[in-house]
């Protein structure tokens, strides 16, 4: 590793605004865990990661949970290398388990316009869950265009480009411990 990649881990790049460290999402990551591991107590759910940005909160979330799961992932292309979605939404991994009649929590790494999410519904209902439930890290509402129900929450997001924790720009940031808006973005200040 070069000291310059040390540098880029323990500390923000000049690029970025910090908008979450790792203590704060830790933290939020075990609350959520909690709120799960009570609300399927009994049951085992299926956790489905939205890949590729959720890896890494699907990876700390299921060791946090307190109940027995299952874990499985889609990857979904919306935005492809630019800062604004397509709106236009493609499965390009599908599940490998069947998840007819078992409880499923979709995880999500960030929900904006609700599209995606709304895709996720629209697609996997037809694959016939008992219940399908989201859990997301980052909530954009301002950015709204669907009207989607989250059931789990971490933190509500700046309407800012946001990397780290597993969110990449252009294939970049992605590996950060931490989360992050990009500054060209804009000077907006966000209160957690």
């Amino acid at each position: 590793m070069t000291q310059g990649h040390t540098l880029y881990k323990t500390g923000t790049p000049s690029e970025l605004d910090l908008l979450f460290d790792e203590k704060a999402i830790r933290i939020k990551v075990s609350e959520l865990a909690d709120r799960i591991s009570n609300d399927y107590r009994g049951r085992r759910p299926v956790i489905v990661g939205v890949l590729k940005g959720s890896f890494m909160f699907v990876a700390d979330l299921v060791r946090e949970l307190d109940v027995d799961c299952l874990v499985d992932f889609i990857e979904l292309e919306s935005y492809g290398r630019n800062r604004n979605t397509s709106g236009d939404v493609i499965l390009t991994k599908d599940l490998i388990l069947n998840i007819a009649g078992e409880d499923v929590i979709f995880v999500e790494d960030i929900i904006d316009s609700g599209r995606t999410l709304d895709y996720i519904y629209n697609t996997f209902r037809a694959y016939d869950p008992k219940s399908m439930e989201v859990a997301v890290l980052l909530d954009k509402k301002e950015r709204r265009e669907v009207d989607v129900s989250i059931r789990y929450t971490g933190f509500s997001a700046p309407d800012r480009f946001v990397v780290g924790y597993g969110l990449d720009f252009g294939g970049k940031y992605r590996d950060l411990p931490y989360l992050a808006a990009l500054k060209c973005e804009s000077d907006k200040k966000f209160d957690a």
